[in-house]
């Protein structure tokens, strides 16, 4: 029988990677948990709170997802740094 070989270099999972895991999935449960939602009260300026929280998470999402995409392009220039730096 084998043995798995074994992973040599930086670890997959990282404190940058967690918090961009946590940044894209944020978004996903706030609209999937419908019931935390759907209710009409309060009101803002007359529109039901079904309809105003959801197009407050359309701006919520868009700069989670700009803030994970800043965080993996600054975890993947350190990352090509460091394996430059290795050679």
């Amino acid at each position: 029988m084998s043995q798995a070989p074994e992973v040599r270099g930086e670890p997959v999972v990282t404190p940058a990677r967690v918090v961009i895991a946590l940044c894209l999935v944020a978004p996903f449960v706030a609209m999937l948990w419908v019931g935390s939602y759907a209710r009409t009260d309060p009101t803002l300026g007359g529109i039901p709170f079904f309809y105003w929280y959801q197009m407050a998470w359309v701006v919520i999402s868009t700069a989670l997802t700009m803030t994970a995409y800043k965080l993996w392009q600054r975890d993947q220039r350190e990352r090509a740094t460091r394996k430059g730096g290795e050679r």
